[in-house]
């Protein structure tokens, strides 16, 4: 009676407890500058479709010798500046956070191979919450042309 009821409690209280953040990443695609570059981004949607809100807070991969979070910073007079984001990109509850070029990236700096057409990347992401995904990011060098283009120069390698 007594491990019926017990069973009985828990099942209940499995079904009580909120939907954590459900974490999918959708489009994904890498790309780099050339087969020289040593330089190269990830970029996708990641989606929440859970009931509260989520973080990725770091990358990891092993095509490059450093993986970070990046974003883009308007540094005036019509300057952007690449910059590591430490804290992150929060994805809330039932939306989206998009990864793209001119914006939020995984950035590879250092690449210990060339990104050739076609090439996968394997990635680590790390969600306060979702905890870590690992994603197959195939390359694709000739997505994306229009947007604006990825300046390393003053990254501080």
């Amino acid at each position: 009676m007594f491990k019926t009821t017990l069973l009985a409690g828990l099942a209940a209280s499995a079904f009580a407890l909120p939907a954590f953040a459900d974490i999918n990443i959708v489009d994904p695609f890498a790309r780099s500058s050339g087969m020289m570059a040593r330089a190269g981004a990830a970029f996708f949607i990641i989606e929440n479709t859970g009931d509260e809100a989520d973080r990725l807070i770091d990358a990891k991969s092993d095509i490059s010798k450093i993986t970070e979070l990046h974003t883009h910073k308007d540094m005036g007079d019509g300057i952007m500046k690449m910059v590591h984001v430490p804290e992150g990109f929060e994805i809330p509850a039932h939306g989206t956070h998009a990864l793209a070029r001119g914006g939020d990236h995984v950035m590879f700096m250092g690449l210990l191979q060339p990104m050739n057409q076609g090439d996968t990347v394997t990635v680590t992401l790390t969600f306060e919450k979702a905890g870590d995904i690992t994603v197959e990011i195939p390359v694709d060098l000739e997505r994306g042309e229009a947007a604006m283009p990825m300046d390393h120069s003053k990254m501080g390698n």
